[in-house]
Formats: structure tokens, sequence, C-alpha cells
């Protein structure tokens, strides 16, 4: 039997130097959890209340920062796609306001064979917003091939388009998928996008990351970053590795 579900999370500052969180539902199989952080941050973490996303479910998670609010949002465990009857579709939808700060940080999604899922995350960015989102998606479980598997992120900031891109993977993809050009055999792929005002004046330099990773400015002002590697804990090394590089104000001089 298909899930519709659809969890949702809104963060305020208190205007003491503090977020909270008046809104925080979970539903289905996405329960959410206040979690740790450091002020002024709030902290939240989605945990996997039972196996999904399976072919025919529909889920989503909507998350808005208010003004000035801090929020972290982060998973316990990866999700894990699995086969059904149909497609699966997971949308995560991020809103976030003027000075206020999301960090969407997820575990990895993981393609199991016979899966089909469909996602898609769209962002809206105030102009003076900061944004860090990082996705993975880990093709096939140990020793299986990878199911079918769509994502598309698009970002918008004041209104206007940041990023827009689409990749498919496994059946229903576009031909050459897995070859040279594209994953090369790699099974784990991934990005980092941050967003701060700040590129404006001082945007990142395109760099590459070592053999399979590159950083690129995009105009917004942001600095994306796409990796590939043999499995997720590699490709987890490298993104991490990026966004203290980029983040703690040392790009130029450490990746040059």
């Amino acid at each position: 039997m298909s899930v519709t579900a659809t969890a949702r999370i809104r963060a305020v500052a208190d205007g003491r130097g503090a977020t909270v969180l008046p809104v925080l539902e979970s539903e289905g199989p996405l329960a959410l959890r206040r979690t740790r952080a450091v002020a002024p941050y709030a902290g939240v973490t989605v945990v996997g209340a039972m196996s999904a996303p399976l072919g025919g479910d529909r889920l989503a998670v909507e998350v808005e920062a208010g003004h000035g609010a801090r929020l972290t949002v982060g998973a316990a465990a990866a999700t894990v796609a699995l086969p059904g009857p149909g497609p699966a579709h997971y949308d995560v939808r991020l809103a976030v306001g003027e000075e206020a700060e999301l960090h969407w940080l997820p575990e990895q999604l993981i393609s199991a064979r016979g899966s089909e899922l469909r996602m898609a995350t769209t962002v809206h960015l105030a102009p003076t917003a900061r944004l860090v989102l990082r996705e993975e998606q880990v093709l096939g479980r140990h020793g299986e091939p990878t199911g079918a598997l769509t994502t598309r992120l698009t970002v918008r900031r004041g209104g206007r388009p940041l990023l827009d891109q689409e990749l498919s993977y496994g059946h229903g993809g576009a031909g050459g998928w897995d070859g040279p050009a594209v994953l090369g055999g790699h099974r784990a792929v991934g990005q980092l996008l941050i967003v701060r005002p700040e590129f404006e004046e001082k945007p990142v330099e395109p760099r590459l990351l070592g053999p399979t990773a590159v950083l690129t400015p995009l105009a917004g002002p942001a600095a994306l970053v796409t990796a590939v590697a043999a499995d997720a804990r590699l490709l987890r090394a490298v993104l991490d590795r990026a966004l203290t590089l980029i983040t703690d104000g040392s790009t130029a001089s450490a990746m040059s």
C-alpha cells in the first residue's frame, strides 16, 4: 500500500539571538526530532519511521527559515529507495527568508535495484539568505545494480533563477549516463551548493578538487561542488573537505 505524507518545519528568530521551531510536524515515515545545535542555530533530524520511499509513495518535506532564523536539518540514516508498484516521488521544498541561514544536510539517497524514484528539490532564497545544501546519491547497494533515479534541483534567489539541473541514472536515463563522460563507472555522485551574499563581491575561484570533483562559481552568488566517487565514504570526504575550504575563507590559498 502506497503512502502519502508531508513533514513540515518552520524556524523563526526569537529576537534574543536564538532560533525557535513553532512548527515541527511529522507524518507517515517522516519523523522529525529536535536535536542539539550551537546557538543561534536550531537543529532538526529527520528520522525514518519505516522503510520508505517504496514504489508508489509520495513523500515531501517542507522547510521554512523565517527572517533571521538559523537552522540545520540533517538525517539519522541514509534514505533507501525500494521497489514497489510504480515510481515513488520525494519532494523537498525549502524557503529561506531575509538574513536567514539554512543548512540542508541529509544523508545519502540509495537507489536500490528495481526501484524507481523521482526526487525534486526546490529552493526559494531571499536576496540576503544563506544556504548550504548537500545532495548525495549512491547507485545501488553493495554488489547490486542501481534502480532508476531522477533528481532535479531548482534554486531561485530573489525570484530569479540561480540553478536548475536534472540528473537521471539507471533505466530510463539518457544514454551514456554510466559512460566515461559522465560517471565513468563510479557509483556515488553528489553536489554541494553554498550561497552567500558576499560571493557577489568576492566569488570563489574555479578549481579541481582532485581527479573527480570540481568547484564552480555561479552567478547569483553561489559556489557549486560536483563530485563522483567509488563509494559513499569517499564522496562524503570530498564534499566535507570542500565545505571546510569554502566556508573558512581559505578557498583561494588552500586550493591553489
